[in-house]
């Protein structure tokens, strides 16, 4: 099949990669804050009209959608994208899987993004379909996420994000060296930016960044935070994605239990020291796992003095 011809329309949206140069060069590092499609319309409807503008209000540099698993919700991550970035004004980057999609798809994607004035994009290779236990390469299309970035770097007025984990993917059988290495030569394709895989231990991002910078790998590197809402949540996640908890984290859950609300003081507390540490560090920028809710974020945000 003949690949979609990709349009070369010019963006008035900001790109990523130059609102990250600028926030080095005056030296604070840039909030960002992801959301994803909810399920309902009525969580689409919140998550619109009252999560989005809330956080807008701590001035971040940009905001990200994510795309559901097997591409699930492409269409409806760019209509999110769109009505951000068109009642907001806050550049928002929609993510891109390879999974369930040709070449032909990919490039059609892009071009229904551009006619929407979406100039963002984070490429993923993307987590299988429910019911499929592992990635497989759809034929026409992208077996691995630096071929999407090549594919994407070939097109104009782009700003690429990619992936970084700070513990190594969990489904790197051959360790976290091997995988940060990956990492090097998927930027070296053409990613402008690296957003982590969220994480506990600031040691882990350490170690990640500092390999990665005497690579030679000099792109910016943001943190992926997530505050604490409560127990299960953090299981969850972490069960999911192999991010390790904290000792201070994992007696803290066995003293407070089923008790959300002292959780989600504790989460605001431990996101907000664990910041401090990134900034005193020279953290290039912060990127907020949101949960679709705005409360922890704002009071993160606030506590670092980093708000408008």
């Amino acid at each position: 099949m003949k690949e979609a011809p990709f349009s070369n329309i010019i963006t008035s949206m900001r790109l990523i990669r130059d609102i990250l140069r600028e926030h080095k060069e005056a030296g604070k590092p840039a909030i960002s804050c992801e959301f994803f499609p909810a399920k309902t319309l009525v969580g689409e409807t919140a998550l619109l009209q009252k999560v989005v503008p809330r956080l807008k209000a701590v001035n971040p540099a940009f905001f990200s959608v994510t795309y559901g698993a097997g591409g699930s919700t492409r269409d409806r991550t760019l209509d999110i994208v769109e009505t951000i970035q068109r009642d907001q004004s806050v550049p928002t980057m929609a993510h891109l899987t390879c999974v369930g999609s040709t070449r032909n798809d990919v490039g059609g994607v892009l071009n229904e993004a551009r006619k929407r004035d979406i100039c963002n994009i984070l490429a993923l290779r993307g987590d299988p379909p429910e019911g499929q236990k592992q990635f497989q390469e759809h034929e026409g299309g992208f077996k691995f996420s630096y071929q999407l970035v090549e594919y994407l770097r070939a097109r104009n007025n782009l700003s690429i994000g990619v992936a970084g984990f700070p513990e190594g993917h969990i489904a790197c059988t051959e360790g976290k060296l091997i995988d940060w290495q990956r990492l090097k030569a998927k930027v070296d394709c053409g990613a402008d930016f690296v957003i982590t895989q969220l994480f506990f231990d600031n040691n882990d991002y350490y170690e990640f960044r500092d390999v990665l910078r005497t690579k030679g790998m000099n792109k910016p590197i943001l943190a992926g935070i997530i505050p604490i809402l409560s127990g299960r949540q953090i299981d969850r996640f972490t069960q999911l994605c192999g991010s390790k908890l904290t000792p201070e984290i994992i007696s803290t859950l066995e003293k407070l239990g089923d008790d959300d609300e002292a959780m989600g003081r504790f989460g605001v507390d431990y996101a907000t020291r664990q910041c401090e540490d990134l900034i005193a560090n020279g953290v290039e920028g912060i990127h907020f796992y949101t949960l679709n809710k705005s409360r922890a974020t704002i009071e993160v945000v606030q506590n670092l003095g980093l708000g408008a």
